[in-house]
């Protein structure tokens, strides 16, 4: 039950299933790949939107928590993103808009999700 995929950019990702399910639990669910897919392709775009609005960022990391559907096909239901962004003297209201432009127009990954999920985002910021 363990699968290696090669991206479009030539890059491998291993994925491997519970112990319970034949896998042997030594790499990431496929749909834990989709989840940690969608919060890289968020914190990405918050970071360039804040870097291109001059915005003094240094970094951003997003925790990703997740339900699912009891029933086959089990598609996530609602999805949170807690966002981490750092930098000197960040604004709240350029991070906040930086969050909702990545959600509401330049992420496809959480725009294919937000399809059967509900998506909420939260932020903090951390000064260095």
């Amino acid at each position: 039950m363990a699968f290696v995929a090669e991206t479009g950019s030539g890059h491998l990702l291993t994925m491997d299933g519970a112990v319970d399910g034949g896998g042997r639990n030594l790499a990431p669910r496929p749909m834990e790949t989709v989840l940690a897919g969608t919060g890289g392709c968020a914190a990405y775009d918050v970071v360039l939107i804040l870097k291109r609005g001059r915005h003094p960022v240094s970094g951003c990391s997003v925790r990703v928590q997740a339900d699912r559907a009891e029933a086959d096909p089990k598609v996530f239901t609602r999805i949170h993103m807690q966002f981490t962004v750092s930098g000197r003297a960040l604004s709240a209201t350029a991070v906040e808009r930086a969050i909702r432009m990545s959600h509401e127009k330049y992420c496809s990954a959480s725009a294919m999700l937000a399809k059967t999920a509900e998506i909420t985002t939260g932020f903090e910021i951390v000064e260095v």
